[in-house]
């Protein structure tokens, strides 16, 4: 993928604009996790209740430490061991941290993911960026360009293209306070 088709996700993010984008498994949605209009769009997009809470993805976990209250130290060792990679933690979040991230919950899902772009883009972004699957509810997420464009016919600021990162479902989810495997991953 070329610089500057990142640089043009990197300025749709900054500009409020929704971007699809590989991952793990699918394609996904991304935002900038603190600009609730982008939110909305993205939610509207999806067809998602607010309530359910997004993900975060980001490139390294100090992009995530402002989301976040401290960790105790066998957590983070737990959370660490398994970044970056595909597994999304939900992590105690701290109280001013918005809604419309943490739904209904008093936790907020976290990765630091392993795709080199997903890596790149955040990076690049300077923060983590919103992360859910690239389709309405109830379809099936999207595994390649083309069926995002037809998904979404327009509404996605900007496609980055590249090979999705091998995974046959989307990432396994883990509750911090628990362990609990929230959602089974490949």
């Amino acid at each position: 993928m070329s610089n500057f088709k990142l640089r043009e996700a990197v300025r749709a993010l900054h500009g409020g604009g929704v971007i699809a984008y590989p991952t793990e498994a699918v394609y996904g949605l991304g935002c900038d996790p603190l600009n609730p209009t982008a939110v909305q769009r993205l939610l509207e997009l999806k067809q998602r209740p607010m309530d359910k809470g997004l993900i975060l993805v980001a490139a390294d976990f100090a992009q995530l430490q402002p989301y976040l209250l401290p960790l105790p130290a066998a957590l983070a060792q737990q959370v660490h061991a398994s970044w970056p990679g595909p597994v999304t933690w939900l992590l105690p979040v701290r109280p001013e941290v918005p809604h419309w991230l943490r739904g209904a919950h008093d936790s907020l899902a976290v990765r630091v993911s392993a795709h080199p772009l997903v890596h790149d883009l955040c990076a690049a972004y300077g923060g983590p960026i919103v992360s859910t699957s690239a389709n309405p509810a109830g379809q099936r997420p999207a595994r390649n360009p083309l069926t995002v464009q037809r998904m979404f016919d327009g509404n996605v600021a900007c496609i980055l293209h590249a090979p999705l990162g091998g995974l046959g479902r989307p990432t396994e989810i883990r509750d911090g306070r628990t362990g609990r495997v929230v959602r089974a991953g490949q």
